[in-house]
Parts: structure tokens; C-alpha cells; sequence
């Protein structure tokens, strides 16, 4: 008898009781292949990998536990009623029963995707988590065309695109935004919200065309889950900033396409009647900076005067939340301060021809005050305060000589480096410098780019960590080791500069020996000899660190040899790892040289 022999009709054990094929699953819940897929998205289950695959390796397996809890899921009666009202309608059309069709279509049975929200999602920093791919499908689909008889419906589009503005007000108006990218897919942003990280993509603004080999009923599921979970989030974060949700919008603006103006004036006419106003970049309403000044007892004794009104009759601690939420929302952390503050007293004007959405969340998010050309600015392009016009262009035609005219790869390199680059590389009609990319570690790289270093320099020359502090020693600058802790020069310097004061060091030593050997009255054959010696002594140094280099090369073959064979091979793998590393570091390297020698010649 075999050693896994099981008679017929016993019990099932191990992989085959635990796992199920997707077919069997199918069968089990009694439902079709689409059905299955779409309640798979919207519950969160994926396939599963078991260790050993019992009815073969070109099945794909998911966990028994999960299709028992999609068995159990109301949500399944909920579809299985829309395929059944599905079939009478066409029956009804069918029979050429008009007004029963028409009565059918009014009575659609629905569904809402609430508690599943709730279920997957326990607390609201596990929904911040996960909101990466959310942000990322809706800043899709709103960039869609929206036109009638295409595969995704209007009214689908015109929601992801209110919910993506909704989104990028609040991250403008909490000015949360800490990197931005422009790259080939898309422009990368992340922003920190209540500490999480959220990096999301958003297309290009160019004509979408939708291709056939794009299975578009598996994304607009995922875009119907994200939805619903947008919506949640927007609803939380507004609340939690005193803003009503969902926001009402001027009709004016909304007509010339100005959404997310229109929603940061409505936020910031929200917050000052609720006494939380903040100054923004995205109103033309200015009040002098008197007005604001007032101290910290006086704004709390305000706020819980304004409070005190809104407070439930039921719920005894009510005050102490209100007041921790009001005076949170005024404790900004050191980054938000910084991005606050980057583009303040700043004035900008967008051309026709620049990405206007995205330099429109940009630069509010960093303080500055932004308008563009068209119906519903807050103010044109003849205005004298206007201190920064974006021109995407070869040439400028009229010029105002009371500002600056840069490319729109200025503002996201200023985001980036936090302080504000100078123009002279990003003027009209010029090649601007590489646009390096916030989310890769240049040092952890092992290539630090040119540019990189040049804006290094310029954030130590912007924060004045270049010149000493009174008082201060000057060997703390001197040496070069303590500059590269502090970022004030980068790696490479640092280790020119150690070995220049090394040489140094060693000629200020021997220039003292030769004159305390003059003073003893040393002849020169005397010191000849006693240098032959110190070479010599030197060879046998050099000589005994090879044999120390050698001695470790042996020691790391044979603890190679003593390692067990997946070891070994994760050994070896992490030295090709490297190995692909420095020759892809040697490769840069060498691309700059001959650049630079193609420059020069």
C-alpha cells in the first residue's frame, strides 16, 4: 500500500483539504466566472501558492477558509438578484413588453460596498495604508475621455474626477505633499498623512485612448472598491480639518474647469468659519499679517468659545476631544513648517501651454499664491506682484521685467530640494539640468550626480552650515569627516580632502625631523641611511598587509566552503548583486566622462 494512500470516501488532509482549485470554488459558490472574479476583488481574496500542488502546477489554488468565507457573504444573494432582474429585463425587451421593461429598469436592485469597507479596513490609519493603488486607479480613470458608448460610463469618470480634486485640496490645504516626480508613466507625488506615507501616480494630461486588450470589467471593479474607500478617507480627513464634506462647489468655476480652485476656496471659507482659517495660496483674499498675530491662550480661549456650541448634550467628554482635534490641527511637525513657508510671498502665473492641475496642487501645497490664463483666475497675467511666470515655450514674446521666467521643472526640483534653486539653468529657451528623482538614494547607489552635489551645496549654503558658528572651534571644519556628517560636502570630497591633509601631515612631519636632525648635528649620509631603513621598514609593511589581504581572501573561500549549499548560493547571488552595482556605477561614470569630453572638444 502506498505511504499517502486514502481509501475512497475518507476525510481529505494536509494541501488537499486546505486548498481549492478556482473551478471547484466556482462550482462550490454556485456562481459564474465574472461573478467570482468580482467578489474576489471587492472581499480582498487572492490565490494562494501551496507547497504542494495537488491537482497540478497549471491550476491556480485558493485557500478553502477563504471560499467559506465568500459563501457566507451577503453580497452574494445581492448579485445573484441583479443577474436574475438582468434576465427578466431582456426577456421583458425581448417580448417586446415595453412598459414591464421600463418598470423593471426603475426597481434595479443595488448594493453598497460600506461594510465591506469597514471590514477590510478596521481602523483608519489600515485604509491610509492601502490607498497607494486607490489614488493611483482613480487619477486614472478620471483621466479618461468621458464620452458616451465607450466601455467606461460618464458618470464613473466624472466621480473620480471629483474625488481625485477632493483629495489633492486636502493634501494642498494640510500641505502634506513632500516629493513629487515627472517621468515617463506619469507625475509621482508622495505625501504624509497623519504619518503614513502615500505615493501615488497621476497621468500625463494627453488625449487617453482605450485600447482593446485591456480587460476593463476587472479595473472598473477595483475603481467601483476604490471609490467607495476614497470616499471614506475624503470624508475623514475633511471632518478632521473642520471642513463640511461632501464640499459645494462654485457652479462658475466648476464650468471653466477650475474644480480644484473652486475647492480650495471653499476649504478655506469653510475653515475661518469654523476659526481654524490658515492662509493658503489658492485665495486671492489677503489680510494683513497684524490681523493674524495673536497669541496662543487667546486663540484656545476663541476656539473654545466657538466649540462650546456644538457640543452633544449626551456626551460628557465631547469638549476634551473637540479641543485636543483644534489645537492638533495647529501643531505642525518641522516638515510641514518647511513646506509651508517654501514658496511664501511668491506670486505665480501659469501659461497656456504648462500642466496646469498639477502645478495647480503643487504650488498652494508649498505656500505660494498661483493664478493662470483663462476664464475664472484670481488675477492676470498684467499683475505687477506677479513674481514667477511659468513658460513652457522656445521663446517669450512680451516680458515684464518685475519677474522671472522659468520652466515648469523649476518648481518640482525647488519642491524637491526644499529650498529655492536658482533660475539662471531654467530660463526660457534653455536645457534645463537633469531632473534627478527624490526617491532614490543617491549614496546608497554608490553614484552621487553632479547636479545632486550642486544642490547640496546650495541647501548647506541656504541653512548657513558653511560658515562657523562664533565661538566654535575651527578644527571641527577642518576636518573633513565632521563636514561629511553634516552633509556640508559629499563622500568623495571627503576622502580627497582626508588624504590631502594626510600628505600634508606627513610633509609638515618631515620637514621637523630634518630640522631636529640639523640641530643634533645628523650628517646627510647619516639620514640616508636611517631613510633606506624607514623604507624598507615600509616595504615590509606593504608586504604584510598584502599577506593580510591574501590571509582574508583564504578565510573567505573557506568559510565559503564550510557554508551549506543555499548559503552559498545567497552568497554568490549578493556578490553578483554588487558586482552589477559597481559595474553599473562604473558605467555612469564612465557616460559622464565622455560627455564632458564631447563638451570640451
Amino acid at each position: 500500500m502506498p505511504k499517502h494512500y486514502r481509501p475512497p470516501g475518507k476525510k481529505k488532509e494536509g494541501n488537499a483539504a486546505k486548498y481549492i482549485t478556482r473551478t471547484k470554488a466556482v462550482h462550490y459558490l454556485q456562481i459564474s466566472l465574472a461573478t467570482f472574479r468580482k467578489l474576489c476583488i471587492l472581499k480582498g481574496v487572492f490565490p494562494r501558492v501551496p507547497k504542494k500542488k495537488v491537482e497540478g502546477n497549471h491550476k491556480t489554488y485558493y485557500h478553502m477558509k477563504d471560499i467559506m468565507f465568500l459563501a457566507h457573504e451577503p453580497l452574494v444573494e445581492k448579485l445573484r438578484d441583479i443577474r436574475a432582474h438582468r434576465k427578466k429585463v431582456k426577456k421583458a425587451i425581448a417580448r417586446k413588453n415595453r412598459d414591464l421593461a421600463d418598470r423593471l429598469l426603475n426597481r434595479q436592485p443595488t448594493y453598497t460596498l460600506d461594510r465591506l469597507i469597514l471590514e477590510r479596513y478596521p481602523t483608519f490609519v489600515d485604509a491610509l495604508r492601502d490607498l497607494d493603488d486607490c489614488l493611483t486607479m482613480v487619477h486614472l480613470f478620471a483621466a479618461l475621455p468621458a464620452v458616451e458608448g465607450e466601455r467606461v460610463q460618464v458618470h464613473r469618470i466624472h466621480n473620480c474626477r471629483r474625488l481625485s480634486h477632493e483629495w489633492q485640496a486636502y493634501i494642498s490645504r494640510t500641505h502634506g505633499l513632500r516629493k513629487t516626480f515627472i517621468s515617463v508613466k506619469g507625475i509621482y507625488y508622495q505625501a504624509e498623512v497623519e504619518g503614513q506615507k502615500i505615493t501615488w501616480l497621476t497621468p500625463h494630461a494627453l488625449q487617453q485612448v482605450l485600447t482593446a486588450d485591456v480587460d476593463f470589467n476587472v479595473m472598473l471593479t477595483f475603481v467601483e472598491f476604490y471609490e467607495a474607500l476614497l470616499g471614506f478617507v475624503n470624508f475623514k480627513l475633511y471632518h478632521s480639518i473642520n471642513v463640511k464634506y461632501p464640499p459645494i462647489l462654485d457652479p462658475r468655476l466648476e464650468a471653466l474647469a477650475a474644480e480644484l480652485y473652486a475647492l480650495c476656496r471653499y476649504m478655506t471659507a469653510s475653515s475661518g468659519k469654523s476659526g481654524n482659517a490658515q492662509s493658503i495660496g489658492c485665495t486671492e483674499d489677503k489680510q494683513d499679517d497684524d490681523q493674524k498675530m495673536s497669541t496662543g491662550a487667546d486663540e484656545s480661549e476663541l476656539r473654545l468659545a466657538q466649540l462650546q456650541h456644538q457640543l452633544p448634550s449626551n456626551e460628557p467628554g465631547a469638549l476634551m476631544q473637540l479641543v485636543e482635534d483644534a489645537t492638533g490641527a495647529d501643531e505642525d511637525d518641522n516638515d510641514t513648517k518647511e513646506c509651508k513657508n517654501l514658496f511664501k510671498n511668491l506670486k505665480f502665473f501659469l501659461s497656456r501651454e504648462v500642466p496646469r492641475e498639477s502645478l495647480l496642487f503643487i504650488i498652494p501645497a508649498f505656500g505660494g499664491v498661483v493664478s493662470w490664463e483663462g476664464n475664472g483666475s484670481p488675477f492676470d497675467e498684467s499683475n505687477e506682484d506677479i513674481t514667477h511666470q511659468i513658460v513652457d515655450r522656445p521663446t517669450q514674446g512680451h516680458i515684464f521685467l518685475s519677474r522671472e521666467y522659468v520652466q515648469p521643472q523649476w518648481v518640482f526640483d525647488c519642491v524637491n530640494a526644499r529650498i529655492i534653486l536658482p533660475t539662471e539653468g531654467y530660463l526660457v529657451g534653455r536645457i534645463p539640468p537633469p531632473h534627478l528623482s527624490p526617491f532614490v538614494d543617491n549614496e546608497a547607489e554608490g553614484y552621487v550626480p553632479e547636479y545632486a552635489e550642486t544642490i547640496k551645496r546650495l541647501q548647506a549654503a541656504a541653512s548657513n552650515q558653511v560658515l562657523p558658528m562664533p565661538g566654535a572651534d575651527n578644527q571641527f571644519f577642518d576636518d573633513p569627516q565632521n563636514l561629511l556628517v553634516e552633509g556640508i560636502i559629499d563622500r568623495t570630497e571627503a576622502n580627497e580632502a582626508s588624504e590631502k591633509k594626510h600628505k600634508l601631515e606627513m610633509l609638515e612631519k618631515q620637514y621637523h625631523d630634518e630640522l631636529k636632525m640639523e640641530l643634533q648635528g645628523v650628517t646627510y649620509s647619516t639620514s640616508l641611511s636611517s631613510k633606506n631603513m624607514e623604507n624598507q621598514a615600509k616595504d615590509v609593511k606593504e608586504d604584510t598587509r598584502g599577506n593580510m589581504d591574501q590571509t582574508k581572501e583564504d578565510a573567505d573561500k573557506l568559510s565559503k566552503v564550510s557554508m551549506s549549499r543555499k548559503k552559498r548560493g545567497l552568497y554568490e547571488a549578493i556578490q553578483i548583486r554588487r558586482e552589477r552595482e559597481k559595474a553599473k556605477v562604473n558605467l555612469l561614470k564612465e557616460r559622464k566622462r565622455k560627455a564632458e569630453a564631447s563638451k570640451t572638444g
